[in-house]
């Protein structure tokens, strides 16, 4: 049956703040800072709302390491509660990317996310830092990827950096989420895509000072904010399949001539697969794939993979 989500991503500048301002006047403007931004999508109602990385650090050309350690502790956990007081007030997620200290005194480039009770459901620490960020801010590497299950779907992060790096995307592939989210002050370009396209996953990134972006499973884009407004909001069915035009393609016309606009095929040209999804109430792609024997993508490609290593089938 459909799944339509409503993604927001918000990715202004860093606020400029000057270094002499006191932490707690710091935690002040921040907060106002955001509720200015959250206010531009809220209406939307959108079921999920992604900010960009380490949302609440001041700009870094004016606020130095030395008052940002001061701000972040006086900061705690206010900025963080503020938001879970939306989320629940607005019954949306939100995820709350920012540096977090640790107990020992190291810290974490994390992204918590917020259910629609304001309760913290989980944590993701980057897995692939830049090496300044442990060099120069005792920041530590992320070891853990955890699959976030959220009532719309499941949901994996990547933050900025973590973009470059194939062991943690082929990690993805496997976890097979309904959703990558991306904080960032790093755009990464087509491997947006990519990410998207290689876990048949839509991807929403929200970067700082760039383009935010949904990508759907395909690698295209579906929404980008502008040079004028740092935030969009689109809704998303997550009821859908990747599946390849060979041997599956002889059975759309029939799949259109019974469901009709219930069922949508999806074709981005140039790739040889399209994306398949339930528009109805009633049924299920997963409805649709079996009735009409369908293969997935990946099931194909497993399959392809298997015969080539068949007896006799590799030249000697």
């Amino acid at each position: 049956m459909a799944r339509y989500v409503t993604i927001s991503c918000i990715g202004p500048r860093p606020l400029a703040i000057d270094a002499e301002v006191p932490p707690q006047e710091v935690v002040e403007r921040m907060i106002g800072h955001w509720q200015s931004q959250l206010d531009q999508v809220l209406p939307d109602r959108p079921d999920l709302i992604v900010l960009s990385e380490v949302c609440d650090r001041p700009d870094p050309g004016r606020f130095p390491l030395k008052q940002r350690l001061a701000y972040y502790r006086a900061r705690n956990n206010q900025i963080r509660d503020f938001l879970a007081e939306t989320a629940k007030r607005h019954r949306c997620y939100i995820t709350y990317p920012a540096h977090t200290e640790a107990e020992d005194g190291t810290w974490r480039n994390a992204m918590q996310l917020i259910d629609r009770e304001g309760r913290v459901m989980g944590t993701y620490h980057k897995n692939y830092l830049v090496p300044d960020e442990y060099d120069k801010a005792n920041i530590l590497y992320g070891k853990d990827t955890p699959v976030f299950e959220c009532d719309f779907g499941r949901v994996v992060c990547a933050i900025c950096f973590d973009l470059n790096f194939e062991e943690l995307r082929r990690q993805y592939e496997l976890a097979k989420p309904d959703l990558i989210v991306f904080p960032s002050n790093y755009h990464g370009g087509l491997m947006q895509n990519y990410w998207a396209y290689s876990c048949r996953s839509y991807f929403a990134g929200a970067v700082s000072g760039a383009p935010c972006t949904i990508v759907t499973p395909l690698g295209e884009v579906a929404a980008h904010s502008t040079n004028y407004y740092s935030f969009i909001t689109a809704t998303v069915n997550l009821d859908y399949a990747v599946i390849h035009i060979d041997e599956n393609s002889a059975h759309f016309p029939g799949i259109k001539q019974k469901y009709g606009p219930s069922v949508k095929i999806h074709d981005p040209g140039l790739l040889g697969c399209v994306l398949l999804t339930s528009e109805s109430d009633e049924f299920t792609v997963n409805d649709v794939i079996e009735e009409f024997g369908l293969e997935r993508m990946d099931d194909y490609f497993r399959r392809t993979e298997e015969d080539r290593h068949k007896q006799g089938r590799i030249e000697a």
